[in-house]
């Protein structure tokens, strides 16, 4: 069985993967001084809750954060006995290279998006992914990362607007009943929310611009959901698509690892 890890700046996703279906998906926050015995040991406990038996012979890895790749590394070794593949590292290979500007390294969300969407929907693609930071990546119609935008996450801009003016509250992101607050949290709430939604929609309808020819929409991510009830443009929600993406470049690898 395979295990993709997913490393973002805030959560990191582990998921197994039987060849047709992944069995469970685990999340915990993400820490750079967390070491493989601590992985194993929450990883461990989690995998019996839930009743699992699961033998994991690869294991492949997603990093935004290049400081928790060398324990995630003697993890695998250490409690899987494997080597595994590192995405955005030479020795993994892409099902198609990206096409962006020479010396630029794309993350590797990003790359394993790409996959996962090209593989589902085909090309011709713009995956928007809520994260820390709200990503809109560009798939071409031979499935090659071609670029994209890096907007602030919802989140992100949340705590800033907090931090920045100590007189506003926390709130929850949700879509508010009206478009103009009558109280503190209302108008905070449709800020957010409304303006996110122009972000989004925005960005989209300039992307399709300058592509000039039909595309699809696909939005992944916690946040994607509650934004699509806004009619932002998605055409589909994939909640898994990262994930689905990293299966994607280790049946990749795996097939191509004689060549």
């Amino acid at each position: 069985m395979l295990l993709a890890i997913d490393c973002g700046n805030t959560n990191t996703v582990f998921s197994i993967w039987d060849g047709e279906q992944f069995l469970c998906t685990l999340r915990t926050s993400t820490h750079h001084s967390r070491t493989a015995d601590a992985y194993f040991t929450w990883y461990s406990t989690l995998v019996k809750h839930y009743g699992i038996e699961a033998d994991i012979s690869d294991v492949i890895i997603s990093s935004t954060v290049p400081r928790v790749v060398f324990n995630l590394r003697v993890f695998a070794d250490r409690f899987f006995g494997c080597r595994p593949l590192v995405v955005g590292k030479p020795e993994c290979l892409l099902p198609v290279n990206p096409r962006i500007d020479e010396g630029t390294v794309p993350g590797p969300d990003r790359l394993a998006n790409a996959a996962g969407a090209f593989d589902r929907h085909g090309g011709n693609v713009v995956v928007v992914d809520f994260g820390t930071a709200t990503n809109f990546d560009v798939v071409a119609a031979d499935g090659a990362y071609v670029g994209g935008i890096i907007a602030p996450g919802v989140n992100l801009s949340l705590e800033a607007l907090h931090q920045g003016a100590a007189a506003l509250p926390h709130i929850d992101i949700t879509r508010p009943e009206k478009v103009i607050g009558t109280n503190t949290v209302g108008c905070i709430q449709s800020g957010v929310y409304w303006g996110y939604s122009g972000l989004i929609e925005g960005l989209i309808s300039r992307i399709k611009a300058e592509y000039g020819m039909p595309m699809k929409v696909v939005g992944t991510g916690g946040l994607a959901p509650l934004f699509d009830q806004a009619d932002v443009g998605f055409d589909a929600i994939e909640d898994d698509l990262t994930m689905h993406g990293l299966t994607v470049i280790h049946r990749y690898n795996k097939d191509n690892s004689s060549t």
